[in-house]
């Protein structure tokens, strides 16, 4: 079951790819676009992180943060975020709890992988209300960054 928008985003309390807890109260004040995505190194991640990195300046400008979450570990991600250039955090859900209270969660993924995130994105406003929701069944499709920016765009 996904969030409703209009409820209270979900806290998450999770490493990025330094070792640091990074938790959704440290967003307060900002917008926050979190993107949940399957696995790293996988070419549709790759491609949707690359258009944020792309275009982080645009979020920037909105007032707004950008973190993609997966429940790839730490060390996986870091990896992933210097071979790629990335130039946002990348938190691991590795004990699947943030996937699961977003409802961006498969019990089973391709190649029977159990307990992996949903290609998803929120928006989050300055007060931790989720203002945009979309959950994707297919890891095949992106999200659609447009009716993200126009979330944002009417935050302002």
């Amino acid at each position: 079951m996904s969030i409703a928008i209009g409820t209270k985003a979900p806290a998450f309390s999770l490493n990025d790819t330094e070792k640091k807890k990074v938790t959704l109260e440290d967003f307060k004040g900002q917008n926050l676009v979190i993107l949940f995505f399957p696995l790293a190194f996988t070419s549709v991640c790759t491609a949707e992180l690359c258009s944020v990195r792309d275009s982080l300046a645009t979020y920037n400008g909105l007032n707004t943060a950008v973190v993609g979450i997966s429940v790839d570990s730490p060390f996986t991600l870091g990896k992933f975020k210097a071979e790629q250039n990335l130039n946002f955090p990348l938190l691991s859900d590795f004990n699947k709890e943030a996937s699961q209270a977003y409802g961006a969660y498969y019990d089973n993924f391709v190649l029977d992988l159990k307990g992996v995130s949903k290609r998803a994105a929120f928006v989050v406003d300055k007060e931790g209300t989720v203002k945009y929701a979309q959950v994707l069944e297919s890891a095949g499709d992106l999200p659609d960054f447009e009716a993200i920016k126009k979330t944002l765009a009417d935050l302002q």
